[in-house]
């Protein structure tokens, strides 16, 4: 019998709890919206970008750079940049991962850098949420921070000490795996 057997049979919406304690971080992992005042110190913010950089990228390409931002009035630029992010005026840090598209696989590289800081962030006890960079939200940031428009914002990131608080979870549904081929 499968060691997922008994998961699956139980079904999504009743099974929360991790097979192995050792990735409790992962599912601890929520988005975060409200903050305290509290600020990030200099040493936090390096953990959190040398997280980020751990991550995997094709042919170790790295393309990824980084921008923070702690200035008051540029994370309320920034809120009004985006149309779901208000509550990056509130946040202590803003983490803009950005860089030169090169490859195919760049947006994948720097997706990998933005989970890693959400992981790390987490394990860190802070609360952190990535808002999706789009087309048409590019212009409002790129102005704001002075990021090149030759450069290619892919991720924002808000992070803070949380003022909320929230279950850790797994959305895991089994009807939405398939083995060896796809089963509609």
């Amino acid at each position: 019998m499968s060691v997922l057997a008994p998961i699956i049979a139980a079904g999504a919406a009743q099974y929360n709890a991790p097979m192995d304690k050792r990735l409790n971080i992962i599912y601890a992992r929520r988005s975060i919206r409200r903050f305290t005042a509290e600020p990030l110190g200099d040493e936090l913010i390096e953990e959190l970008l040398r997280a980020a950089m751990a991550a995997p990228s094709a042919n170790n390409r790295q393309p990824w750079r980084f921008l923070v931002v702690t200035d008051e009035a540029l994370r309320r630029q920034l809120a009004e940049a985006h149309p779901h992010a208000a509550f990056a005026a509130e946040a202590a840090a803003v983490f803009i991962i950005y860089g030169e598209k090169a490859g195919e696989l760049f947006e994948q590289d720097l997706a990998a850098a933005t989970e890693n800081l959400l992981i790390a962030a987490a394990g860190l006890g802070l609360g952190a949420c990535w808002c999706g960079v789009t087309d048409a939200r590019r212009p409002g940031i790129h102005q704001a921070t002075g990021i090149p428009r030759s450069l290619e914002i892919v991720s924002m990131i808000c992070v803070g000490h949380p003022a909320e608080h929230k279950e850790p979870r797994s959305q895991y549904d089994p009807a939405r795996v398939s083995w060896q081929r796809h089963q509609g």
